[in-house]
């Protein structure tokens, strides 16, 4: 506590391993279940289906946690903004880590029948539920505890976090699917890293459980400005803000699953190549990604964060045009130059009394608009029109993303949000 201010000081370097460690895990689950439905959900769970079926009911499946993030952006923000950042931190992760090992224990079609894919959904859903107030929170814990012309920065350790959390996944899969034969894989192996998350969500909660409270909780506590009703708040006063800040981020989700759990889909089932190979691709290109993210948080502290933000949905409709069956690189490098500043721009745009609420469903908004509907809608376009269509799709998504960041005001140079909002 320092002196008269009533501010609590989390320490830095926790602060850091707290976001990130948390983002990392909590992705790391999340995007388990999107490789999983790529490679083997389809035939463990829905084995009457043909192949093409199986992989867009195995593709439905995964698009449940969509529908769910903005419910548990509702639920867990709520909680973030009457109760404190860290403690809903807390009760996220335990969420997401109970649902994905269960995911891991869940028997398959052969064994319960129709109540597998039953049991699957639900699972899927408590994902989505948990990841809904996940990056809200994380994004808040670095950039409350920032000092003023570095919250771009220090909103790199929860931007970083999926990146890590992805390559994690799909390292876990490449080595399983490398050790193991491909019955033993599709028997047990896919398995391994569900469970897995059980340790790592001990280590994240370990973690977190040793920072303290954000210093801007903290005085809205001391000054008695918390909201009691912090999700009509966010309703009544910023809703134009709310869907245009869910807007920004369609493009990262489009290009992102389009990228990944679509492109892995189809490199190995229509273009026929080794799993491995493709997962290899996979890592790489998010080790791109994960470099122009952070590039562009500092970035985004010196020049802004809209002219970033557009700069990077430009690149992305030129990264377009390499999907699917190209290299991915490009495609997530240019989707994290547009997902690193948001780590900021987003908690920016709302007073502190109802960020946690307001920031959460608008990244979650982003997600369902963008995200949930890609790998199937991939699949569907080039079906029908042929992989140029992917082109078009990717292209449409940077056009919504870019007419949203230019409706929205520049906040890079404020300290600490709006105390109101207009659009």
């Amino acid at each position: 506590m320092t002196a008269g201010g009533g501010r609590v000081d989390p320490g830095t370097g926790r602060v850091a391993v707290a976001s990130f460690v948390g983002t990392a895990i909590e992705f790391y689950d999340f995007y388990l279940y999107g490789t999983a439905a790529a490679l083997v959900l389809n035939s463990a769970f829905f084995p009457t289906l043909s192949p093409v079926a199986g992989s867009l009911a195995a593709f439905s499946t995964f698009a449940v946690a969509f529908v769910a993030r903005p419910l548990g952006a509702l639920l867990f923000g709520h909680l973030g903004d009457r109760r404190g950042r860290k403690s809903t931190l807390v009760a996220s992760l335990l969420v997401m880590g109970c649902a994905t090992v269960a995911i891991g224990l869940l028997p398959g079609y052969d064994a319960i029948g129709v109540a597998a894919p039953v049991a699957l959904t639900a699972l899927r859903f408590l994902q989505g539920l948990g990841l809904g107030g996940e990056w809200g929170g994380a994004a808040l814990l670095a950039n409350e505890c920032a000092p003023p012309g570095r919250k771009g920065w220090y909103s790199t350790f929860p931007q970083v976090g999926p990146a890590v959390g992805f390559a994690l996944a799909s390292g876990s899969f490449l080595v399983l699917s490398t050790a193991l034969s491909d019955d033993a894989f599709r028997d047990w192996g896919w398995r391994v890293p569900f469970l897995a998350s059980a340790v790592l969500v001990l280590v994240g909660l370990r973690v977190r459980l040793t920072i303290a409270e954000t210093p801007e909780f903290a005085r809205l506590t001391a000054q008695r400005e918390r909201s009691s009703k912090p999700l009509l708040d966010m309703l009544r006063e910023a809703p134009a803000r709310l869907f245009g800040a869910g807007g920004t981020i369609v493009v990262c989700y489009v290009l992102f699953y389009v990228a990944t759990t679509f492109g892995l889909a189809y490199a190995t089932k229509t273009l026929g190549r080794p799993r491995g190979d493709v997962l290899l691709d996979q890592i790489a290109a998010v080790g791109a990604m994960a470099l122009t993210t952070v590039v562009a948080c500092r970035a985004a502290d010196r020049f802004g964060r809209k002219p970033v933000l557009v700069t990077g949905c430009l690149a992305a409709i030129a990264a377009g045009v390499t999907l699917p069956g190209g290299h991915p690189v490009f495609a997530l490098a240019a989707m994290g130059w547009v997902y690193g500043p948001l780590g900021a721009f987003l908690p920016e745009l709302f007073p502190a009394r109802f960020r946690y609420s307001a920031s959460s469903f608008a990244y979650t908004l982003g997600g369902v608009l963008g995200g949930a509907l890609a790998p199937t809608l991939a699949t569907h376009l080039v079906s029908a029109h042929g992989t140029g269509a992917i082109g078009w799709y990717v292209a449409a998504a940077a056009a919504v993303s870019v007419a949203c960041v230019l409706l929205l005001p520049e906040t890079y140079k404020a300290r600490s949000g709006p105390r109101s909002v207009r659009l």
